[in-house]
């Protein structure tokens, strides 16, 4: 009995081992857990609403986008290109430069708008925040927009160019831009100066550049011991010594009052490109002229008398 039940143990073992070797009890819980991890990862990954993404017609609004940016972009191209090239001699420098400033930012709003579209967003509210912005903006730098604005009038008035030489407030130079807060200027000592643009429209604005000829007035003091009639017919053949002097409008010599000496005025018209070196011609043509007929031009004299404040004196 004993070696029967002993026997019947051992087959009973033996079978068992040969369970566990062929992987009876391991492969199904093996499996399980590789079915729940798959099952995680898909979950993890939205598998699914990444292959929504992938349809035929996501596909053809992503190609639908691209090409209008595409065309957006070649408008802007060409428009740059007409502005720069075809019209470059009818604009002036400033007009081609607030021109090419617009279509800049025209195209760059355009394009962020579409493409906040495409996305889904809705431009209304886009539109209420960047008011909401916009107010707040303009309360804090109030300074900056008075100068935007009349940067504008500047603009539109057209009143200056660059190149130009202006003067504001007693600043004077030339113009090198025009912007919509400010007008860079660079004076004869080579100085760069911020004109703001409110400056120029509530301050005393000059432009000599504005027309293309300006009049000279040079004073020309006459001693009283002189014949009038002579000295103002020697200072009127000093326009014919002088180059840069206009023939048309004709200079002007007149007297205007009395003062320290007889004051004789001498007018002339030139261009704005000759302002220095007539000033340079009429001074030395004035002094030669009135020294040939015996004139001198009058100056301030004083008598100086010394006085001796030793202490014999004082006593």
């Amino acid at each position: 009995m004993e070696e029967e039940i002993a026997e019947t143990v051992v087959a009973e073992t033996i079978e068992t081992t040969e369970k566990v070797i062929e992987g009876a009890d391991i492969v199904s819980p093996l499996g399980t857990v590789g079915s729940e991890v798959a099952e995680q990862t898909t979950k993890f990954f939205h598998l699914d609403e990444i292959k929504q993404l992938f349809t035929v017609q996501s596909a053809a609004k992503i190609a639908v986008a691209v090409v209008t940016i595409a065309i957006l972009f070649g408008i802007y191209k060409f428009l740059k290109r007409l502005v720069n090239k075809k019209f470059a001699s009818k604009l002036q420098a400033h007009s081609k430069l607030l021109l090419n400033k617009a279509i800049t930012y025209v195209f760059y709003i355009l394009t962020g708008m579409y493409i906040l579209s495409c996305i889904g967003v809705n431009l209304s509210a886009v539109w209420g925040a960047a008011g909401v912005a916009g107010l707040a903006i303009g309360f804090a730098a109030q300074t900056s927009v008075s100068n935007i604005i009349s940067g504008l009038f500047v603009l539109s008035e057209k009143a200056l160019r660059v190149g130009d030489f202006i003067e504001v407030n007693g600043v004077s130079g030339i113009v090198d831009s025009i912007d919509l807060l400010s007008v860079m200027v660079h004076t004869h000592d080579n100085q760069m100066i911020r004109i703001p643009n409110s400056a120029i429209i509530n301050d005393t604005f000059k432009n000599y550049s504005h027309f293309k000829t300006r009049r000279m007035v040079y004073d020309i003091p006459v001693s009283y011991d002189y014949d009038m009639e002579k000295v103002m017919a020697a200072v009127k053949r000093v326009p014919s010594l002088c180059p840069t002097v206009l023939e048309n409008p004709e200079p002007m010599v007149y007297y205007d009052g009395f003062g320290e000496a007889v004051n004789l005025k001498l007018c002339v018209w030139i261009k704005n490109s000759d302002f220095i070196q007539n000033k340079t011609e009429v001074f030395i043509a004035i002094r030669k002229e009135l020294q040939k007929d015996g004139f001198d031009i009058p100056f301030t004299r004083y008598d100086i008398k010394l006085i001796n404040n030793s202490a014999e004196n004082l006593s």
